[in-house]
């Protein structure tokens, strides 16, 4: 059986589903940097230069996490999680640090909320450009121009109106009692209200590792993406905003916040059942088939960009990176490798783009630990805090996984198979 974890646990003895968990917060704004200009030596010198930060970022190209690196290295000292979670602490990377010693962090004054942006702030910056909204693209399905954006039933902000919406871009904290529902790499997101509805305003800044056509093109295509696919189990978008120096996108708003932040069970949220566990399962299984149905690719599948309804509906989110292709049966190559490299496949760490790398980061979304140990079973990486499982249906659900993280790709079972398998196991909880 696993131990707890305490705050004399050697970081090095975390497993590799933890370090995972860890990645997932710290590597998308590379705050796992943070983390390492803090580590500090025996002597009071600082243990990491820039010299080591640029070796700790070479590892992506590599298809590993900066973050397990840095972990995995700094760990070799006998570090304590004791002395990651003060780090942390220190930096306000209160999410992270709640995964590991939740009692510590209970203890702490909140001064933002604990809960990550996930995937509702990670769209970029792009110029004021209503009159260029879209680039220029050869005669395919890409080729989208502005009026035909008014055509969609999104609604078209003006800047001010959201100005309005968020109370000025209130930036204090909800629990402050203002709006500012959380804070990322590309941006930041805002409450508001529009039409008696609760929403979620993402206002986009620029950032230094993406050209502006590359952030022009991440934003264009999160619109083209929802203009084209609409389904019960992917995000609705409100609406859009390009005439003010920040470009803003709108959604619905989504009280549960990420499938990431609901499985930590963040701002003391209860756990989730074992059977909700398994409609969160089929419904972002649903929402991937559908985008394959619409010969679209997300490439960026995760817990963090899989986002709750009032009634834990998963609603998969974060479509930048999407590819849209003329035949999904085909592969695409493409020379920038991007998404999240602890969930991507093997070919698309080298650049192949392919609905069965989709079906692949499922896998680890669902999964979420690997079996290390081979005296460890089953039983012993599941989730203690959920109170109505039954391991015959875990064993399924882990048979279903482990088939989607086939290392080769042809040998995964497409999506609409893995839905079809994944509604047997809950039928049989429900």
């Amino acid at each position: 059986m696993s131990k707890p974890i305490t705050s004399s646990t050697y970081v090095r003895c975390l497993n590799h589903g933890m370090f995972r968990k860890l990645a997932d917060y710290l590597d998308p704004q590379n705050d796992w940097k943070k983390i390492a200009t803090d580590i500090i030596k025996p002597t009071g010198e600082p243990r990491y230069n820039q010299f080591h930060l640029r070796r700790f970022e070479g590892v992506v190209a590599m298809g590993k996490s900066p973050t397990t690196e840095l972990l995995y290295d700094w760990g070799t000292t006998n570090c304590t999680v004791g002395d990651l979670v003060d780090i942390l602490l220190q930096n306000q990377l209160l999410a992270p640090a709640n995964i590991l010693l939740p009692d510590v962090v209970k203890e702490t004054p909140a001064s933002q909320p604990i809960a990550p942006l996930s995937s509702q702030d990670t769209i970029p910056y792009v110029e004021p450009m209503m009159q260029n909204l879209i680039e220029p693209q050869s005669p395919t399905m890409d080729s989208t121009t502005p009026e035909e954006l008014s055509d969609t039933g999104f609604h078209n902000f003006t800047f001010l109106e959201l100005m309005k919406l968020t109370s000025n871009f209130d930036e204090r904290p909800m629990s402050s009692g203002g709006n500012k529902l959380g804070e990322g790499g590309f941006g930041v997101v805002y409450r508001g209200c529009f039409d008696n509805k609760v929403v979620a305003v993402k206002k986009l800044t620029a950032v230094p590792e993406f050209s502006l056509q590359e952030l022009r093109h991440q934003y264009n295509q999160e619109i083209k993406t929802m203009m084209m696919c609409q389904h019960e189990n992917l995000v609705e978008m409100i609406g859009f905003s390009s005439d003010g120096d920040h470009p803003c996108l709108v959604y619905a708003y989504m009280p549960n916040g990420s499938l990431l932040d609901r499985l930590a069970c963040q701002g003391g949220t209860s756990p989730l059942p074992w059977s909700t566990r398994c409609s969160i399962a089929v419904g972002t299984a649903r929402g991937i088939e559908y985008l394959h149905s619409k010969n679209h690719i997300h490439r960026d599948v995760k817990s963090a960009n899989v986002l709750l309804d009032k009634m834990l509906v998963p609603k998969i989110a974060d479509f930048g990176l999407t590819r849209a292709s003329e035949k999904l049966t085909s592969t695409i190559m493409t020379e920038k490798v991007v998404g999240t490299t602890a969930y991507m496949a093997p070919e698309a760490l080298r650049g192949e783009v392919t609905p069965l790398s989709d079906v692949f980061s499922f896998g680890v979304l669902d999964i979420k630990d690997e079996i290390e140990d081979e005296e460890m079973t089953i039983e012993d990486y599941v989730d203690k805090k959920m109170e109505d499982f039954d391991m015959p249906s875990v064993e399924k659900m882990y048979s279903v996984t482990t088939q989607c993280l086939n290392e080769r790709k042809t040998r995964r079972p497409d999506m609409k198979k893995v839905n079809g398998l994944l509604e047997e196991i809950r039928a049989a909880n429900s």
